[in-house]
């Protein structure tokens, strides 16, 4: 990587946090993710500041739903380290292998997460894809669902939400790869 490349990554920090967190998933070709990857401490690197609409638990008046796959899952720690008396009522993670799947015993202390690993069993969690579990998402005609993750995962549970006559207005989404690449 040189200067000019770069790479959008969600913060997985905390408001007010004296330290900056990241989940980044390293891409064996990814020239940031290797580049990242290979900092030791008292490098520098330069980081933009943050933008983008997508704000987990944005409606604190109402319940609320998280689902998300892999590094998707950062928006949602952000949550919940910024606001840990508000937690979601669930929160769906799914991943292809145990060790993709981060922060799972802080998440579990912080609120009801169940977790589905695709690619091989693992004792505690579900074996096979987070949307084989949809059947578990209380429906309320209120709470709201925020979606962070691959593509042809948010595409299944809006439509699955939408068949439960969910409006659209209460689904937020923030997708962070395509199941294509």
């Amino acid at each position: 990587a040189d200067e000019t490349t770069s790479r959008p990554y969600s913060v997985s920090s905390g408001m007010g946090e004296d330290l900056i967190r990241f989940v980044i998933r390293r891409m064996p070709d990814g020239a940031v993710s290797t580049y990242l990857s290979e900092r030791r401490p008292g490098d520098r690197v330069k980081a933009s500041p943050p933008f983008g609409w997508f704000r987990p638990g944005q409606h604190p008046e109402f319940r609320f739903v998280f689902i998300a796959t892999g590094t998707g899952i950062s928006p949602f720690l952000s949550h919940l380290r910024s606001r840990p008396e508000n937690p979601p009522i669930l929160c769906l993670f799914g991943a292809r292998k145990a060790a993709d799947a981060v922060e799972v015993d802080w998440l579990k202390r912080q609120c009801d997460l169940r977790l589905a690993i695709s690619r091989e069993k693992v004792v505690g969690a579900h074996h096979g894809r987070v949307t084989e579990l949809l059947e578990e998402i209380p429906i309320e005609s209120t709470s709201h669902y925020y979606l962070c993750g691959l593509d042809a995962m948010i595409d299944e549970v809006m439509l699955w939400l939408e068949n439960q006559g969910v409006a659209l207005t209460q689904v937020h989404c923030e997708c962070f790869f395509s199941a294509a690449g």
